[in-house]
């Protein structure tokens, strides 16, 4: 199974309140990771994707045993990241694939392009048992 990691703008209270969220709400055996865009793996995972050149977007990271990447952007990291969380998050992903990609990226940038004000602290202080959680 690959390894998933949710890509976020760490600059960002709206991206850091979404990280909470999922943390709060991760039913799962825990296996997502989480790094900032800005980081090291987010720099790495740019640049062998070129076609991210310019995506103002959260990224979702599928690393393979040979850690080869395969991304997804916009509102297709949105859905993956609900299907991720399970339950009835993952029902919403379901739903949501049922409405265009076009229109659910429209809408998932109204959202982007206004997130550094939708609030929200930007340090994200994971607690202990978070923290391996986050990779650089």
């Amino acid at each position: 199974m690959p390894e998933s990691v949710l890509l976020y703008d760490g600059d960002c209270g709206f991206c850091a309140s979404s990280v909470r969220f999922v943390l709060q709400h991760d039913s799962r055996a825990k296996s997502l990771r989480f790094a900032p865009l800005a980081g090291d793996l987010g720099s790495r995972v740019r640049g062998d994707h070129p076609e991210l050149a310019g995506v103002d977007s959260m990224i979702w990271v599928e690393l393979d045993a040979r850690g080869q990447s395969e991304v997804r952007v916009r509102s297709e990291a949105a859905l993956a990241l609900l299907h991720y969380l399970g339950g009835g998050f993952r029902l919403l992903s379901g739903l949501g694939r049922l409405v265009p990609r076009r229109l659910r990226d429209a809408a998932y940038a109204a959202i982007a392009a206004r997130r550094k004000t939708l609030g929200g602290e930007t340090c994200l202080l994971p607690n202990p048992s978070e923290r391996a959680r986050f990779l650089a």
